[in-house]
């Protein structure tokens, strides 16, 4: 539908482009040709990025404007008008807009959002668990059971984290500020069979990362005993090397003692 646009021009409603930073996005004027007497313009905010003439036969893309920011990456269809941006970065989100001016005054805008590639979400087990559990004589046996984990990505914005049980989802945070880090717990039984995968999002695509409960959950009572087993084999050592080093001790006094005492009754 159209409505009446500044000035008497017609004007499309606003049309939206969502794109990941680093593709190229083109914005159409629907258009198959362009007349003889018309101009086209486009706009990013207050600022002109490019001109048609069809008259003079000018394409003109401003590449220095903003400080240089859409500089060797604009490109123009000579046939249509069409704008393509190319090597996109979050910086050249927001309003583009299209002016064709010739019998008649048209215009289209654009609304362009633009999402930083995602990173993959990172799972760990709170290390604090095993030590906090074995101080604290009141811990309850259920707690015993459980294996606390977290989901964390680092450097993002405009996202959601979420924790998934096979396709349910359990427990979701989302942010819209930028350059942000987000962690997400989650408390899972030990040897349990369940498959879970930490998942983050935006409009566009998403990441996921899947738990091994078998890799990350081992119970505290077994992380000890094997730390256990560990420090005693370094104990056993330790006195081992200890007592092979006094009798080596021992022998070489021995010896120069009992050959000192040959000595003296030679002489």
């Amino acid at each position: 539908s159209r409505s009446p646009g500044v000035f008497g021009a017609e004007t499309n409603e606003i049309q939206s482009v969502s794109r990941m930073e680093g593709d190229s996005v083109t914005l159409n004027t629907d258009v198959t040709e362009i007349h003889e007497d018309d101009d086209i313009l486009w706009n990013f905010g207050a600022e002109k990025i490019s001109e048609i003439n069809r008259a003079t036969g000018n394409f003109i893309t401003y590449d220095d404007v903003l400080d240089g920011r859409f500089r060797d990456r604009l490109k123009l269809d000579d046939q249509t008008g069409s704008l393509t941006i190319m090597n996109i970065t979050t910086e050249d989100a927001g309003l583009y807009e299209l002016e064709i001016r010739g019998q008649k005054l048209s215009l289209k805008i654009f609304s362009v959002s633009v999402y930083a590639r995602l990173p993959v979400p990172v799972i760990s087990r709170n290390t604090s668990q095993c030590s906090s559990s074995s101080s604290s004589s009141s811990s309850s046996s259920s707690s015993q059971q459980n294996c606390s984990l977290l989901c964390s990505v680092v450097n993002v914005g405009h996202v959601t984290l979420s924790w998934y049980k096979g396709n349910s989802l359990l427990s979701s945070i989302s942010v819209s500020d930028l350059s942000i880090s987000l962690s997400l717990p989650l408390e899972v039984e030990y040897q349990e069979k369940n498959s879970y995968s930490c998942v983050i999002n935006n409009p566009i695509t998403n990441q996921t990362t899947h738990l091994d409960i078998s890799k990350l959950c081992q119970p505290c009572s077994e992380c000890q005993g094997q730390c256990c087993a560990s420090s005693e084999a370094v104990i056993r050592l330790v006195l081992s090397a200890l007592v092979g080093v006094a009798t080596v001790f021992f022998l070489v006094y021995d010896i120069r003692y009992t050959s000192g005492g040959d000595k003296k009754r030679i002489s």
